[in-house]
């Protein structure tokens, strides 16, 4: 069906900003803007925008196809482009210089491929921008660890010495039983042997 034919090809087009979708900078740093961008159907006359709290344009793109690096439009001084799409990935990403406290919020990468009928696309980041780099107090976590893999030592070994104290019960109980029937077969045939004397009787005398 013609619709479900553009709904297919409309979502062809993504945009990623990675794994994470938050930045932490240090004031007065760089950093770098992640965002990649793939597509089914490939693309011409790609246009890509970064956008600063969704309304404040800082950077625009124009790429003509796969086999060219894109083209600068307009951007912000402080703002420069990393990416290349001629390699493997369609990488857009830039990086803010001089990072300030007033650049933190949401920054968004959007992407429109005429190609695709004009698909866009487009993923988001938040940059969070601090005074000092707070370092990550693991202390908790390396407890939790050490107790976590004391207790599975712990299981580990009991369930090693339980399997060797019934091996050795069932050894011993296997031992005993050997021995019942190893005395109970001696004590019947002394027995058997024992009355078979007594009830023989004496010949009869002439």
């Amino acid at each position: 069906l013609p619709g479900l034919h553009v709904f297919a090809i409309a979502f062809a087009l993504e945009v990623s900003v990675g794994k994470t979708n938050t930045v932490m900078a240090l004031n007065n740093s760089n950093v770098l803007l992640p965002c990649t961008f793939t597509t089914c159907t490939g693309f011409q006359d790609l246009v890509f925008t970064w956008y600063f709290n969704s309304t404040e344009l800082i950077y625009h793109g124009k790429i003509k196809n796969k086999a060219s690096e894109p083209t600068l439009i307009w951007h912000n001084p402080r703002v420069e482009f990393v990416g290349s799409t001629t390699k493997k990935d369609n990488n857009i990403s830039i990086v803010l210089n001089n990072v300030e406290f007033s650049d933190a919020g949401k920054y968004t990468c959007h992407v429109k491929n005429p190609k695709e009928r004009n698909a866009q696309h487009n993923a988001t980041i938040f940059l969070t921008v601090v005074h000092k780099m707070v370092e990550t107090d693991n202390t908790v976590t390396l407890i939790i660890v050490g107790v976590v893999g004391g207790l599975i030592g712990l299981l580990i070994l009991f369930m090693l010495i339980k399997r060797v104290v019934l091996f050795i019960i069932k050894k011993t109980q296997d031992g005993k039983k050997e021995c019942l029937v190893s005395s109970s077969g001696n004590d019947n045939t002394e027995n058997g042997l024992a009355g078979s004397k007594a009830e023989q009787k004496a010949p009869p005398k002439a």
